[in-house]
């Protein structure tokens, strides 16, 4: 246990079972639903089976207005894993719009179709 080599991180989770950058943006979500700009939204609803042994489970469920359904991922960053599942998903369910989410200090949330329209 002295050692100084460097060890694995885990994420931090609240209570509620979010992370940081996941209650930040339930929070813009509130205040999206308070403006009567969505209908609703929901944390980590999902579990969508892409595979033998193989879930993905989207960070956000959000309703719009006309009723039209999007999973909204977040990432600080995204691990390869993560691309792949979300790539499968999207190309599974294509009733749903897919949507990664970033926060950029600078602009504040990018939020864009994913996977891109270009690749």
């Amino acid at each position: 246990m002295g050692s100084n080599r460097s060890r694995a991180k885990g994420r931090t989770k609240t209570k509620s079972g979010m992370n940081s950058l996941e209650k930040r943006y339930s929070d813009y979500l509130r205040t999206l639903q308070v403006a009567g700009e969505i209908h609703s939204f929901s944390f980590e609803r999902h579990n969508l089976k892409l595979a033998d042994k193989t879930y993905y489970k989207p960070d956000f469920e959000v309703m719009l207005l006309d009723g039209t359904i999007e999973f909204h991922e977040t990432k600080g960053f995204m691990r390869d894993d993560a691309n792949v599942k979300i790539k499968v998903a999207a190309q599974q369910f294509p009733q749903y719009v897919f949507r990664l989410v970033l926060w950029d200090r600078k602009n504040g949330w990018k939020i864009n179709p994913y996977p891109p329209n270009d690749k």
